[in-house]
This record gives structure tokens, C-alpha cells and sequence, in this order.
């Protein structure tokens, strides 16, 4: 005997599978506009990260000549790691924001 098809189900299907698409179409032209800017404490150094973690700008803020090249460095390492983490958190968030009314499936089990 063959096997009745739901119309209703499959066409629900189809639509959930759209939003969903949707949903991560609109993640994606999210973080590319997505970028994080940090500070070093000592306000020398700003950096600009983009979403995918990838450094997009580094200005330095403060004179030079007050500043010696171990000093300068730290600053640029402070600011690029926060930068790098400032990023991860906000992808984190975007996409709790985006997807966060589905269940991911490894909680199901």
C-alpha cells in the first residue's frame, strides 16, 4: 500500500527550510559589516577587527617619542588580543540573536 504524503507537512517544511535560509542570509551580511574596536589601556593603540577575526586597522594614538618600542608593543599585543576577543564575542551574540529560537540538535539527543 503506498504511503499518503501530508501536503500540509511537506509545505511546512519547505517554509521553515526558507526562514531558515533567510536567517543565516541575513547572518552573513551581518558579519560583514560587523567590526570591533579596541583599545589598549593606555589608550596608544586602536584596533579594528572585523567579524571573521581579521585585523582591519591599527592606529596608535598617542606620541611615539614618549614611548619606547617594548612599551609600543605591548600595547599593540593588548589591544589586537581584546580586539580578537571583543570579535568572538560579538559573533557569539549575533548569532544567539539570529538563531536563537531553534534548538540545536546535540541538545535533543
Amino acid at each position: 500500500m503506498p504511503r499518503e504524503i501530508d501536503d500540509a507537512w511537506v509545505e511546512e517544511a519547505i517554509e521553515a527550510y526558507r526562514r531558515i535560509e533567510e536567517k543565516q542570509a541575513s547572518f552573513a551580511r551581518s558579519l560583514e559589516r560587523l567590526e570591533v574596536s579596541v583599545r589598549s589601556s593606555d589608550d596608544a593603540v586602536e584596533v579594528i577587527v572585523g567579524a571573521d577575526g581579521l585585523v582591519k586597522r591599527v592606529t596608535v594614538l598617542g606620541q611615539l617619542a614618549s614611548m619606547s618600542n617594548e612599551d609600543l608593543a605591548h600595547s599593540i599585543h593588548q589591544a589586537t588580543s581584546a580586539a580578537h576577543e571583543a570579535a568572538r564575542w560579538a559573533r557569539r551574540k549575533l548569532h544567539e540573536e539570529t538563531f536563537g529560537e531553534y534548538v540545536r540538535l546535540e541538545a535533543q539527543a
